[in-house]
């Protein structure tokens, strides 16, 4: 894997004994000798014979040996600088890698070199291997918590009028079929009206139906009168359907005045009120808005990378950020068929019971989308540390030896977390004692021997 690398010093083991060896110091001072020709070496010329920086070949600058040895980047197999040496990272071209990428964080497989194999012991490094788990923590995504929409009733006025009593307010708690509010309505009285002349024509029309059957009877009636009057009964019938029918619509009796009460087709709670007593109000508009809690959606923002995992009855667990320390679990019900141009990610539904009503609209949280057939590899949370915006895992290559991983992170899982890229399962990751390999790849902490903080 082709990585830059710019190879450390740990110095720990010194600070512990408290003092350098004399050789070590002449190693530095020959290193500060050298430093004004190594550090024109980046853009200087090549050495054709060996295949590096001709200001940093040890083969044509033998006392340049001893400074590299002394910090540990010697490769003893070819007499070159671990760093770069062409026959073991022929990828560099003979030329040391930079320390720090321009997000200010180390570079994607940064090496921490310990001055002894005894160093990591000694500064309380502590690893454990990474773990790989069929299904993992699963595929992390967003959520937002929505109102079920079967379950939302926008309740609007059936006929104009204006508003003469309100019986609710937002907040209120309503049975199915509950009253709402009086609407005075001139439309409703005219239909009244009509009712109750619709219903003397049907019973004047049944009254002569009867008398003409008789009179048929008795020969006194022909026939065509009989059906005369029952034509008419039926369109009496018909007249009376109408008007009660249109009186049924708004939720209105037959008797009454011109007004009629506005009910709420659903139990639930009223989470909007636009009526106010006086208002003229129409048919378009909604008045109320009552909504079942009983149970609620979560929304997921599912990436597009993704969705290939992501199937109908597949178990999703949420966390949402209001109601810390509580798990919800659900199943997929909805897959969205667009991906949304802007995120790159589609919807996908979970429905939740919400018997204590403890879910609310508009919450947000975290969810992992549970894929049993997706490995997974899991680190202690510890492993993962924070360099500037960037999170790192240090990996164990030898005793003396750790490399830094850039790594992303997915859901976690009791006290590990998943590492998306960057870990291969089996590795070894620094967990206890990693802030101190972490400090020893910032920038200016490079060569400097010690483990400031950031």
């Amino acid at each position: 894997m082709a990585h830059r690398t710019y190879v450390v010093v740990l110095l720990l083991l010194a600070a512990l004994a408290g003092c350098e060896t004399q050789g070590a110091e002449r190693a530095a001072q020959e290193e500060a000798e050298a430093r004004p020709r190594a550090a024109s070496a980046v853009e200087g010329a090549m050495c054709k014979e060996h295949g590096v920086l001709e200001a940093l070949c040890t083969k044509c600058n033998p006392r340049l040996v001893p400074v590299f040895q002394a910090k540990g980047d010697w490769c003893k197999e070819h007499g070159f600088p671990e760093s770069i040496c062409p026959l073991c990272h022929p990828e560099r071209g003979g030329k040391p890698a930079a320390d720090v990428t321009s997000d200010g964080a180390p570079a994607d497989g940064t090496k921490v070199k310990l001055r002894t194999r005894d160093t990591a012991r000694l500064a309380g490094i502590v690893t454990e291997k990474a773990v790989e788990r069929q299904g993992g923590g699963g595929i992390p995504v967003t959520a937002r918590i929505v109102y079920d929409a079967l379950k939302v009733a926008e309740i609007n006025a059936r006929a104009a009028g204006v508003v003469r009593r309100l019986h609710v307010d937002v907040g209120a708690e309503v049975e199915k079929g509950a009253p709402l509010a009086i609407i005075d309505s001139a439309d409703v009285g005219a239909d009244r009206s009509r009712l109750a002349s619709a219903l003397s024509r049907l019973k004047i029309a049944e009254e002569n139906l009867r008398r003409e059957e008789q009179l048929e009877k008795e020969g006194v009636s022909s026939r065509r009168s009989v059906l005369a009057a029952q034509q008419e009964l039926d369109a009496a019938r018909a007249e009376r359907a109408s008007f009660a029918a249109s009186l049924a619509v708004v939720g209105a009796s037959a008797g009454g005045s011109g007004g009629y009460t506005l009910t709420t087709p659903l139990a639930g709670v009223v989470t909007q009120r636009k009526a106010t007593v006086g208002r003229l109000v129409g048919v378009e508009e909604t008045l109320f808005e009552v909504v079942d809690v009983s149970s609620m959606w979560a929304e997921l923002d599912v990436p597009e990378t993704d969705l290939p995992a992501v199937a109908l009855k597949q178990p999703v667990v949420l966390e949402v950020d209001g109601l810390k320390g509580r798990e919800l679990k659900g199943e997929i019900t909805y897959v969205a068929p667009a991906i949304d141009p802007a995120t790159r990610t589609a919807k996908a539904r979970v429905p939740l019971a919400n018997p204590d009503g403890a879910l609310r609209a508009n919450m947000f949280g975290r969810a992992r989308i549970l894929a049993p057939s997706r490995a997974a590899v899991m680190v202690p949370r510890a492993a993962v540390q924070r360099a500037r915006t960037v999170k790192l895992v240090f990996v164990r290559l030898a005793e003396d030896q750790f490399e830094a991983r850039r790594v992303e992170i997915g859901a976690t899982e009791g006290n590990l977390v998943e590492v998306t890229k960057g870990v291969r399962p089996g590795e070894e990751v620094a967990t206890e004692g990693s802030f101190l390999l972490k400090t020893e790849t910032l920038k200016e902490s490079i060569g400097a021997g010690c483990c400031g903080e950031e």
